[in-house]
């Protein structure tokens, strides 16, 4: 390993040392360029105060490949003062090491071959003296690789920057189709659960002397349906029979329990069980297929022509009955669910509506929105009175808004009115 040194007194000098030695050991013109630029900046201070600066370079071949020529070149420049470390780190080719007054690079090289004239590179030409490749046809070389160099970056940016656009165009084509998918998508979900809805009702019921009602409200906005279930059929008699459940839970699964009650009791109803028997024998009739099933339970039976009216209960909210002058009242009667211990209605509640009257039949979400059921039970004679006088088909809802003004505990909520008309 031959190291080499020489000493500085100026900017162009250095500048002349360190690119011809960068030249005669075959670097990069770019690479050669930087390192020139680097140097002169480590310098510059003790140029300009005429300290004086001196460059010390070898280069170690690559014993791994022996004859190839390669190797190491470490180029050191020192000064007579430490360079400052905000310079070094932005130099444009940053230094591999610091020691003291020294600022070292080790770059991948080539041997430098002797030629005529005692210089290192081929050639011939000394690092002080001139030679054939001057440093003008030097630093113009470094220019064009530079230039060269940037205008690769620049059509490389440009290609990106079209595949970009390309891609882009491509990703607001494909969020534009998952838009109109996902709208397809919504369109049809609503109308499958608009359909399961339809289905799960009964068909409405044109009933002389008798005008029906209600209104449906789910906890949740991603399905129609939850426990809360009605059914309404018309008895042999003339009787009109009224189920009213709430399933424990929410969403299908809930769903499907209220079916199941809403069924076994219609079926026991047209066989001609006694009303105050239904509850339980409902319940017989479920637990051994599904002993998951809790279900609170108001079964009500309304004679058009005589205004008779009987109700049922499994630990469901109470019915509330207004008469036409606006007495109110609720019609207690006690009893326990499906899927409750000791189930079944403990007896019925009997009253006679007269024209005009107004029976309430609904679930806890529409008077325990505000988690508290005796409050809500208050506001809730408060709104029948206060929407008494609309027309029947309008009263579950208005009553429904004016309860869910505040909710503090969402629920499946369903309102049912029966108003004897006398016609």
């Amino acid at each position: 390993m031959t190291t080499r040194t020489a000493g500085c007194a100026t900017r162009a000098e250095l500048s002349r040392v360190i690119r011809r030695l960068a030249r005669d050991h075959g670097l990069d013109p770019v690479l050669r360029g930087r390192l020139v630029l680097s140097a002169a900046e480590v310098a510059a201070e003790a140029v300009r105060t005429a300290e004086g600066t001196s460059v010390t370079w070898s280069f170690e071949p690559d014993r791994s490949a022996r004859g190839s020529g390669r190797g190491e070149l470490t180029v050191t420049l020192r000064t007579a003062r430490p360079p400052a470390p905000r310079s070094l780190r932005e130099l444009p080719l940053p230094a591999d090491t610091v020691h003291g007054l020294d600022v070292v690079w080790r770059l991948p090289a080539r041997a430098a071959a002797p030629g005529p004239g005692g210089g290192p590179g081929p050639g011939g030409g000394s690092v002080n003296g001139s030679g054939p490749a001057d440093d003008g046809a030097l630093a113009d070389e470094e220019l064009r690789a530079v230039m060269a160099r940037a205008d690769a970056l620049t059509a490389e940016h440009r290609r990106l920057k079209d595949e970009l656009e390309e891609t882009n165009s491509g990703v607001l084509a494909l969020y534009v189709q998952l838009d109109e998918r996902d709208e397809q998508l919504r369109t049809a979900h609503g109308q499958t659960l608009r359909e399961l809805e339809d289905a799960l009702r009964p068909s409405p019921l044109e009933v002389a002397g008798l005008e029906l009602a209600v209104h449906y409200e789910p906890a949740g906005t991603d399905a129609p349906t939850g426990g809360d279930l009605y059914d309404w059929f018309v008895l042999p008699d003339g009787t009109v029979h009224i189920t009213i459940v709430d399933a424990l839970g929410h969403g299908v699964t809930s769903t499907r329990s209220a079916l199941n009650v809403t069924h076994a009791v219609r079926t026991l109803a047209l066989e001609g069980h006694h009303l105050q028997s239904i509850v339980a024998r409902t319940d017989e009739i479920l637990l051994p297929f599904d002993r998951s099933v809790m279900a609170t339970v108001l079964l009500a039976r309304v004679h058009p022509a005589t205004g008779e009216l009987r109700v049922a209960n499994g630990s469901h909210p109470p019915a509330l009955l207004l008469r036409e002058d606006g007495t109110a009242r609720y019609l207690e009667a006690r009893g326990r669910g499906i899927g409750f211990p000791m189930p079944g209605s403990d007896r019925l509640v009997s009253e006679r509506l007269a024209p005009g009257d107004l029976l309430l039949l609904y679930t806890d979400g529409l008077t325990e929105s505000r988690r508290n059921p005796i409050e809500g039970e208050k506001r809730l004679i408060e709104a029948a009175r206060l929407h008494r006088g609309r027309p029947t088909e309008d009263i579950p809802g208005a009553i429904a808004g004016d309860m869910h003004t505040v909710i503090l505990h969402p629920d499946d909520t369903l309102a049912l009115a029966v108003r004897l008309t006398g016609g």
